[in-house]
């Protein structure tokens, strides 16, 4: 492990401590640490890596032939999609997270088509790594 040292501004030293009791981090080398992992990820998913994710969607299913589309979609990219879940949250809405493992750009375009499509309310890609590179 090696050691170094960073110059802040009082002001924006006194914020990251804020946010490191806010979120539990025991010190500072932690969270750095965690921020720089943050922009390698980023890194990976901007250089078209090969990349994890998960897509969360919350939509209607009384909505007209959408089960069906999203269905479809999903089969359209059977070789990112590892898995998927389907919840139940009231007589109208459902959850579905779907776990993916695929090129950055082929994971971007699943997450945009099935979040365009009509009667899903809420949708969100979480961008991960494989770890292999961090």
């Amino acid at each position: 492990m090696e050691r170094f040292s960073i110059s802040m501004d009082d002001g924006l030293l006194a914020k990251f401590d804020r946010h490191l009791g806010a979120h539990g981090y025991s010190n500072r080398s932690e969270a750095v640490r965690d921020l720089v992992r943050k922009v390698l990820v980023d890194e990976e998913w901007n250089a078209g890596e090969e990349v994890v994710g998960v897509i969360t969607l919350v939509f209607d299913h009384h909505q007209r032939q959408l089960q069906d589309k999203l269905t479809e979609l999903q089969h359209d990219h059977h070789d990112i999609i590892i898995s998927s879940t389907h919840v139940h949250l009231d007589h109208h809405n459902c959850l579905e997270v779907i776990i993916v493992r695929g090129v950055a750009g082929s994971v971007r375009e699943l997450a945009d088509q099935l979040k365009a499509t009509r009667g899903v309310k809420s949708s969100e890609l979480t961008a991960a790594s494989t770890g292999r590179r961090l």
